[in-house]
């Protein structure tokens, strides 16, 4: 190989590799006020797209005069990283809700949900905590959604993945437990979508005594599985299972 063909490979390899590169690094959307969450994620069960989520504080009024507490949208995207046009979107008023629970974190969550063999999903993963020490709460909510043409649309909306919660003295005394959900991909379907097998793990903490004489103690219950079937709309999801 001559010193100029070893030249024109390199540069053709570092050609595709900043190609790479400028596809890889995805532009957060704008966002506009004084409160909200933008993230963006490339997709990479389809190289080449990148889906971006913006959820912004909801008021005539200017954010900073009242806080975080209030109602925010969300806004989707699919987007063609070669040129950020927009290939499918959705947007839901008043997606989310801050008050005593504070609307907290926003995320994309690209795990194989492969639903069906031509559709897959992806996640919204959004993060709540209150603000109190003595009765601790805190969740992650899960929304799960499909392209379909040029729109999205949620078939999972708000499922708790994590959950905080309890009632103690600040020091000792008291309850806390904490649930973990994850969830896999079923073999079985329901409508022409795939199940999803639900795994709880779930455990209880009790502090008794003061000072030195403090004890805490945790138990761990053996895992719950249940699944969730697709209604031909939406997966059903439990009551206890359902965020804020």
């Amino acid at each position: 190989m001559t010193l100029r063909s070893r030249w024109m490979s390199c540069a053709a390899l570092f050609g595709v590799m900043m190609t790479m590169q400028a596809m890889a690094e995805c532009e957060k959307p704008f966002l506009a006020g004084d409160f909200g969450y933008s993230v963006c994620k490339d997709w990479p069960a389809y190289p080449g797209l990148t889906i971006t989520a913006i959820s912004q504080f909801e008021s005539g009024l200017s954010a900073s005069d009242y806080g975080p507490q209030g109602k925010y949208d969300l806004n989707l995207a699919i987007l063609s990283a070669g040129d950020s046009k927009a290939l499918a979107t959705y947007h839901k008023a008043s997606a989310f809700e801050s008050d005593a629970i504070a609307f907290e974190d926003l995320q994309l969550d690209t795990a194989r949900y492969k639903l069906a063999p031509d559709i897959r999903a992806f996640g919204v993963l959004a993060t709540f905590n209150g603000s109190s020490r003595i009765n601790p709460a805190n969740e992650k909510l899960l929304s799960l959604y499909v392209k379909e043409g040029e729109r999205l649309r949620p078939v999972l909306e708000q499922f708790i993945t994590y959950q905080y919660s309890g009632e103690w003295d600040g020091n000792c005394a008291g309850e806390r437990s904490e649930v973990v959900r994850t969830i896999e991909i079923g073999k079985t379907s329901s409508h022409g979508y795939a199940d999803l097998i639900v795994k709880s793990l779930s455990t209880a903490t009790i502090g008794e005594g003061e000072g030195e004489a403090c004890q805490s103690r945790s138990t761990t219950a053996k895992p719950v599985l249940s699944t969730l079937r697709y209604d031909g709309k939406q997966y059903v999801v439990p009551e206890a299972h359902k965020g804020f």
